[in-house]
């Protein structure tokens, strides 16, 4: 099973090369964040055309998630329960026995900001709701923009990132505090040490410079066997790119 996950930054704009990554990758699931899209305006046709099911919780101009998968999805939930927020950044479903919970975590902004009080707050809601899923779904999946790099490689300048949004102690303690629970960083432990990113600001040509950040992620229990990764960083190089590159993990 091939699993990807990818914020697009906008459905709309992005949609052919959704389309392609599903044909060209053989995808058996594929969660989306950032989609920006309102319930009435999703593509549902022109998905199911390609012969996938999608399930989507959107929102316009902002946030929005989506899962696309061969098979039927049961056992919905969007948003995480217990915290009021009409952002639409979570939603989980199951397919067979497996659990997926797709997130788009706030940027935070800077950690000077609300934004990053709002992010504080939605990450322990959400750390609390997850360790409910984990003791609940021995075989889960947690992966999306998770706006965390956690280690020094997964910053192209650790000098220059680490301490500030995205890198900073309290955002890597939590991504951590997911290791913890049971949760594995299946990509970086594929990798070994590399330095490997999945985002590049669109400013300063940070793309062609290759001054990214790892902040997308596959996380798996203990009771799954990551086999293989991938980041498709050709995506990047598109016309109307997204400023993220898909990641993804094949499952034995």
């Amino acid at each position: 099973m091939k699993i990807v996950s990818w914020n697009v930054n906008s459905l709309n704009v992005r949609l052919p090369q959704v389309l392609e990554l599903l044909v060209h990758q053989d995808v058996d699931v594929l969660a989306l964040q950032e989609t920006k899209t309102s319930d009435a305006s999703f593509p549902v046709a022109a998905i199911e055309e390609m012969g996938y099911h999608v399930v989507y919780a959107g929102q316009k101009s902002y946030n929005g998630v989506a899962i696309i998968a061969r098979q039927p999805m049961n056992d919905g939930v969007v948003d995480i329960p217990q915290f009021d927020d009409d952002q639409r950044r979570v939603l989980a479903v199951t397919l067979g026995d497996l659990r997926i919970i797709n997130l788009y975590i706030p940027n935070g902004q800077s950690l000077d900001s609300d934004k990053y009080q709002y992010k504080r707050a939605w990450l322990k809601a959400c750390g609390d709701w997850l360790r409910i899923q984990y003791a609940s779904y021995p075989k889960l999946v947690v992966l999306g923009d998770f706006n965390i790099a956690p280690q020094d490689e997964d910053m192209h300048d650790p000098l220059r990132w680490r301490g500030k949004i995205m890198c900073s102690p309290t955002e890597q303690a939590w991504f951590s505090d997911l290791l913890t629970m049971g949760m594995r960083d299946s990509v970086r432990e594929l990798a070994g040490d590399q330095p490997i990113f999945t985002w590049w600001d669109y400013r300063l040509n940070a793309y062609r410079r290759r001054w990214g950040l790892r902040i997308d992620h596959v996380l798996t229990s203990h009771a799954l066997a990551p086999r293989s990764y991938g980041i498709e960083t050709h995506c990047r190089e598109h016309e109307r790119p997204s400023d993220h590159a898909p990641v993804w993990i094949t499952l034995q």
